[in-house]
């Protein structure tokens, strides 16, 4: 039964009506080549001023963590710590939402650029490349929101949707959400192993012990980094300044070793060894672990930040999901209105916009996957224009908005029970957003010259290509 055919029966139960029930046949396959046309009228334009864009973001990313690093060097001082851990908390936040989340959707593998693809990228947190490719792109933007087939809809550890079987774990989920908050990355790696695959036998042992050794790798790599090789180097460096300076470099007087030597019975009468302490390893030591601790800030940062957009992009009120039998025999403009109406967007300026990965537009996203981030918001008023003469919604909200809203999901469906909250009713926009999308020709763009030939060994990427079984696989054009 087709979503079609399903959502016109619903009328007289608690469930929310479908926003297709009220759209012919004819109607959604017209919404379909409209959805389209947009996606191909971006990508025919697509050229030197976008790639700009991205190389220029990854170019301050990557200064940003410079800066960060070299401030850190003198995080003993309060001043140079806070401006160090801000500098390296926001590269962390780019490197993960702007540049790594959006290249490995193969945003920019139209570039054939050998370094920017997503068949070579990798990013600086816990998921492997490979298992989040096909847990995010594959499944999660595939199925979007169909109850029991998109993992990432609660991301199987919390119950977000009141038709979800409640079980007494659930009353724990306001708690670990905190803990999933500061340790996300670690969260999502987890999830990429899909546990309930290997409890069912969908998934061979093998495949689990190299998705395992993959973190491993991750988790040593970010180990090593962050709290053990550049605390060296900033302690080395203090040590340097120190000698140079014929020990003018201020520094705490006591060492944090030497008072645990102090307190030890062992080692408590041993007061030539704690006095060295204090007098030649303290300042080295203290250098030591504000880094350590600098860096662990800066990782939180990141991970309570991807978190509060990614959840507020999928579980606010607004969102709709859906039982299997409602996308049986989906056609493409089911699958296109699935995508509009199971995210949500969050209001926000350019800077916001631009730390947020551009998933502040997350309806413009999950329509389009493989369409460059910054042109979310060029795209937003055409999807608002097609919202306003469909009579569907259009899912936005100031950033606490949707925050909140998740968070009482959360605190509420704790607990059994619970009802779908209201939907939102048609898209009813202050001023008129009036445009036509496929008049006349348009030549061809260095994105639709070179979007076929990637380079020599790389999977072509995107939802209408075969990248290895990690691509979005939304129901053929002319299906309708």
């Amino acid at each position: 039964m087709s979503i079609d055919e399903t959502t016109r029966r619903v009328t007289d139960t608690d469930e929310p009506v479908n926003p297709l029930a009220h759209l012919s046949d004819e109607t959604i396959a017209e919404l379909a080549k409209e959805f389209d046309a947009i996606h191909d009228e971006v990508y025919s334009s697509l050229g030197e001023k976008d790639r700009k864009y991205i190389t220029s973001v990854i170019a301050a990313q990557r200064q940003l963590l410079v800066a960060g690093r070299v401030l850190l060097l003198g995080s003993t001082s309060k001043p140079a710590w806070l401006a160090g851990t801000a500098c390296l908390g926001i590269a962390k936040i780019l490197e993960n939402m702007e540049i790594g989340h959006n290249v490995m959707h193969g945003q920019w593998d139209w570039m054939n650029d050998p370094e920017i693809h997503s068949s070579v990228w990798d990013w600086d947190t816990a998921s492997t490349a490979n298992s989040w490719k096909h847990s995010h792109n594959y499944v999660h933007h595939t199925y979007t929101n169909i109850r029991g087939k998109d993992k990432d809809l609660g991301y199987e550890i919390m119950r977000i949707d009141p038709r979800q079987k409640w079980s007494p774990v659930y009353l724990a989920q306001p708690f670990y959400n905190v803990l999933l908050m500061a340790f996300f990355e670690w969260g999502v790696a987890l999830h990429d192993l899909d546990i309930e695959a290997i409890r069912r036998g969908e998934k061979p042992v093998k495949d689990l012990v190299e998705d395992l050794k993959g973190i491993g790798v991750k988790a040593r790599k970010q180990f090593v980094k962050d709290y053990v090789g550049w605390p060296l180097i900033s302690a080395g460096a203090f040590a340097l300044a120190q000698l140079a300076s014929g020990g003018r470099v201020p520094e705490s007087k006591r060492s944090r070793l030497a008072s645990k030597l102090r307190s030890s019975t062992r080692f408590g009468k041993n007061r030539r060894t704690a006095a060295l302490l204090d007098s030649r390893l303290s300042g080295v030591e203290s250098t030591f672990l504000s880094t350590v601790a600098a860096n662990f800030t800066a990782n939180i940062i990141r991970n309570v930040w991807s978190n509060a957009i990614i959840f507020c992009g999928h579980f606010p009120d607004q969102a709709y999901t859906f039982s299997q039998e409602e996308v049986e025999n989906e056609t493409r403009g089911g699958w296109y209105v699935r995508q509009l109406v199971g995210a949500a967007n969050i209001d926000g300026g350019p800077v916001f916009h631009l730390m947020s990965g551009n998933l502040s537009y997350q309806v413009e996203h999950h329509l389009y996957p493989d369409m460059p981030s910054t042109r979310y918001s060029d795209v937003a008023p055409k999807i608002k224009d097609i919202c306003e003469r469909y009579e569907l919604p259009y899912n936005t909200g100031p950033f606490f908005q949707q925050w909140g809203m998740v968070q009482r999901t959360i605190a509420r469906l704790a607990f059994p029970g619970g009802k779908v909250r209201p939907k939102p009713g048609p898209y009813r926009p202050e001023e008129s957003w009036r445009r036509k999308f496929a008049e006349g020709a348009t030549k061809d763009s260095e994105a639709a010259k070179t979007r076929g030939r990637v380079p020599a060994g790389h999977p072509a990427a995107g939802p209408e290509h075969n990248s290895g079984g990690v691509d979005v696989q939304p129901p053929p054009r002319g299906d309708d």
